[in-house]
C-alpha cells in the first residue's frame, strides 16, 4: 500500500484516530467498573478467624429442655404439654466478621446494644491505629436473647461472614458429674482410711493421694460451674475491622486519567508499529540488494 497515496493517508489517520477512541473508551469505561477505583475495601477472609488463635477463653453452655411424647394420653391430659424428660446441655456460638466506614459510631452502638441486652463482655482486645483499627470481642449472651442479638451484631457495618454453631455437650457434662462422683467417693474413702493410723511414711503419702484428689474436684467443679443455670450463656464472637473512607473521584479527574493512560499507551503503540515497519523495510531492502549482487542476477 503506498502512503503517499491521499487516499491511504486518510484511512491511516482515521484508522488511528478511532484506535485511539477506543483506547480511551475502554480506560474510561475501566475506571467506574474497577474495584480499586470504586474505593471498595477488600473482603475478609471467611477463614480469619482471630478467636482460633486465643487461649483459654471461657466456655459458654446452655440448658434446653427436651419433651418426650407419651403413647395415647388420656383426653383429659391431651392438651397438656408432657413434663421434661431431660436437659440437654449445648454450646451455641455465632462468629462475626464485620467492616465498617465510621469505627466511632459503630463502636458506640455495639456497646450500647451489649448494655441493652444486659450481655457479658468476657473478652476484648482493641487494635491498630485510626483507620486501621480491629476490635475482637467474646460476648456472652442469655440463650433467649440470642437470636434477637445476633440480629443487631450482623447489622453493625457491613458483615463479611458470618457462621452460628451448636454443639451438643450432654455427654460432656455427664461425664463431669460422673468422674466428680467417683473422686469424692474414693476420697472419702482415703479420709476414712487416713483415721486408722499407721506408719508416718505412709500417712504422708496418703495425704499427698488427698491433695491431689481434693485439687481434682475443684478442678472439675470449675468446669461444671460452666454449666450451671446462673452461668448459662450464648456466645457471640465478633471481629470488628475498619475501612479506609471511600475517596470519592470526579468525572473530570476520571476523564484526565484516562487520557493520561491513552496518550501513554498509544504512543508506545505507535513507536512499536513504527520500529516494526522500519525493521521490515530494512529487511526486505537489505534482502533486494543483497538479491542484485548474485552473479544470476546481474544484468
Amino acid at each position: 500500500m503506498n502512503s503517499n497515496n491521499p487516499q491511504n493517508r486518510k484511512r491511516l489517520l482515521i484508522g488511528g484516530a478511532l484506535m485511539f477512541v477506543v483506547m480511551f473508551v475502554f480506560r474510561l469505561l475501566y475506571g467506574y467498573t474497577s474495584p480499586e477505583a470504586r474505593g471498595q475495601e477488600p473482603e475478609i477472609a471467611a477463614t480469619e478467624d482471630y478467636f482460633g488463635s486465643v487461649q483459654g477463653l471461657r466456655k459458654n453452655y446452655a440448658s434446653e429442655k427436651l419433651y418426650e411424647a407419651k403413647m395415647a394420653p388420656p383426653a383429659t391430659v391431651a392438651l397438656e404439654s408432657p413434663p421434661p424428660s431431660s436437659s440437654q446441655k449445648y454450646e451455641k456460638t455465632a462468629t462475626i466478621r464485620t467492616r465498617t466506614h465510621s469505627w466511632v459510631r459503630d463502636e458506640r452502638q455495639l456497646k450500647r446494644k451489649i448494655a441493652s441486652f444486659h450481655a457479658v463482655i468476657q473478652y476484648e482486645q482493641n487494635m491498630g491505629m485510626s483507620g486501621n483499627r480491629q476490635l475482637q470481642m467474646m460476648i456472652g449472651v442469655a440463650p433467649s436473647l440470642f437470636d434477637s442479638f445476633y440480629t443487631e451484631m450482623k447489622a453493625i457495618g457491613k458483615a463479611q461472614s458470618v457462621e452460628i454453631t451448636k454443639t451438643d455437650k450432654t455427654n460432656d457434662y455427664l461425664k463431669l458429674n460422673a468422674q466428680k462422683a467417683s473422686l469424692q467417693k474414693t476420697l472419702a474413702n482415703l479420709l476414712e482410711l487416713k483415721q486408722k493410723g499407721g506408719q508416718i511414711a505412709d500417712f504422708i503419702s496418703l495425704n499427698d493421694k488427698i491433695l491431689e484428689i481434693e485439687e481434682r474436684i475443684q478442678g472439675l467443679g470449675v468446669e461444671l460451674g460452666n454449666f450451671d443455670e446462673v452461668n448459662e450463656f450464648c456466645t457471640v464472637k465478633l471481629s470488628l475491622y475498619e475501612a479506609r473512607p471511600r475517596k470519592i473521584i470526579s468525572t473530570m479527574h476520571r476523564i484526565l486519567r484516562a487520557l493520561e493512560w491513552t496518550a501513554t499507551w498509544y504512543s508506545v503503540i505507535m513507536l512499536g508499529l513504527a520500529g516494526l515497519a522500519l525493521s521490515v523495510y530494512t529487511i526486505l531492502a537489505a534482502a533486494d540488494k543483497l538479491g542484485r549482487q548474485l552473479p544470476g542476477n546481474k544484468k
